[in-house]
């Protein structure tokens, strides 16, 4: 009674805060703004582990292999060292969509808009962007202005206040004069907002931005606390059905991708990387361990002690999905979803992952997340391998953390089969 009682409390609590951050306009945009991304971040990522092969630099000369990677360098500098860039657009582009208005304005404009707040001086030389504000540290600016900018042109648009060309004027032309007026007025308070902070100790926007708000959130999202609130989570969410994933990513991405950059930037330049949590440390060696929960060790245990034709056929049908990260067919079949057999391995198993991973970075017993982001549907051990910088040890933490994950499922997947197998036993 008092189980169902607690279980009542989290999903009146949960579901609706669930609901309200799935139908967010603002976090949607967020979310598919950085799917925008993800091709050109993947490319660039590719990249730096092919210009980072391990041993190459014993192999060939220090001439040749510098030169091997400044020929490979171009790639990763033109997609993930300015990867807000892309990642504006995307958010600009799809929340115009959302309203129903021509959508690559949208995406034009945010960029613009950004382009205008960014500082535009190097080392004392002016009319030169540096790539880091178009990375990691402009970031959390470009998604404020994606925002703000496409909210601005659409006021300008449903006030009706745009050219209206006659009939038989190209469509091309009658929307991109159509636009003149809307987009003049959004850039034009952007060029005043950066007048104003111009009079400010902070100078730019994107100082005001980095120190008042980005650097508090880094840091937070950084820390193990933070982490482990974030990994239960996103677990409760998938117990009652919904995609924690995407929940807590669409909230997080922003900070986890700016602890990315920081460690790749370290990576490439040879230096000790700062950061243990970024995108990669969740995407790796948390959901990229069979899916959410890393139930790829579950279906290994299926295989190694279920009894039941349920589970076995269950085991049959998840292993291929599961061994590219996709666990829908658990995670509906087992089922997890609102089970309370399960929900004690569903909840711990990833927070002592998390902590074993963790410790073994902070240690130096493991290589810290380098930046790479390697594709979510990568097996793991190769998954592993590959964001670490291509070091072996990150292969093993993984079948480590695979072989916890099954000692603290044993129990419970134990008294689920004798249910699954006695209630089959009685039905034949």
């Amino acid at each position: 009674m008092e189980n169902n009682k607690f279980m009542q409390f989290l999903e009146s609590f949960l579901l609706p805060l669930a609901d309200a951050l799935n139908n967010n306009r603002y976090l949607t945009a967020l979310r598919d703004g950085f799917m925008v991304a993800l091709p050109l971040i993947i490319f660039g990522s590719i990249f730096v582990v092919i210009a980072n092969l391990p041993f190459l630099d014993r192999v060939i000369s220090p001439e040749a292999y510098t030169a091997y990677q400044n020929a490979l360098g171009p790639a990763s500098a033109a997609t993930l060292s300015i990867m807000g860039m892309f990642v504006i657009i995307g958010i600009g582009y799809k929340l115009t969509a959302h309203y129903g208005q021509e959508a690559i304005y949208g995406g034009v404009v945010a960029l613009a808009a950004f382009l205008i707040l960014t500082p535009q001086v190097l080392e004392d030389v002016p009319g030169v962007i540096p790539t880091s504000a178009l990375g990691a540290q402009g970031m959390f600016l470009g998604i404020f202005t994606a925002f703000l900018s496409a909210e601005l042109n659409r006021f300008f648009i449903e006030r009706g206040w745009t050219i209206k060309m006659p009939a038989g004027v190209p469509a091309a032309v009658s929307k991109s004069f159509s636009a003149l007026i809307p987009i003049t007025l959004t850039l034009s308070i952007f060029l005043l907002i950066r007048v104003l902070f111009s009079f400010t100790s902070f100078e730019t926007m994107q100082a005001f931005i980095f120190t008042i708000i980005q650097q508090p959130l880094t840091i937070l999202g950084s820390g193990l606390p933070a982490t482990i609130i974030i990994v239960l989570l996103t677990q409760v969410f998938w117990f009652f059905g919904l995609h924690g994933q995407i929940i807590i990513n669409s909230v997080f991405d922003p900070i986890w991708f700016t602890l990315n950059d920081q460690n790749l930037v370290a990576f490439q330049a040879g230096e000790v990387l700062p950061n243990i949590v970024t995108k990669q440390f969740i995407d790796s060696f948390l959901v990229g361990m069979g899916g959410t929960g890393m139930t790829l060790a579950v279906i290994v245990l299926i295989f190694a002690i279920g009894k039941s034709r349920q589970l076995k056929e269950l085991g049959k049908l998840g292993a291929p999905a599961g061994v590219f990260n996709v666990n829908e067919p658990i995670i509906f079949g087992l089922p997890i979803i609102m089970n309370p057999l399960i929900i004690i391995p569903w909840m711990l198993a990833p927070v002592v992952v998390t902590l074993i991973t963790y410790y073994s970075m902070a240690a130096g017993l493991v290589p810290r997340p380098a930046g790479i982001i390697v594709p979510w549907t990568t097996p793991p051990i190769l998954n592993g391998f590959l964001a670490t910088g291509n070091a072996w040890q990150g292969g093993v933490l993984q079948a480590v953390n695979m072989l916890v994950v099954m000692v603290i499922w044993w129990p419970f997947l134990r008294i689920l089969d004798k249910n699954y197998y006695d209630t089959e036993q009685e039905e034949a």
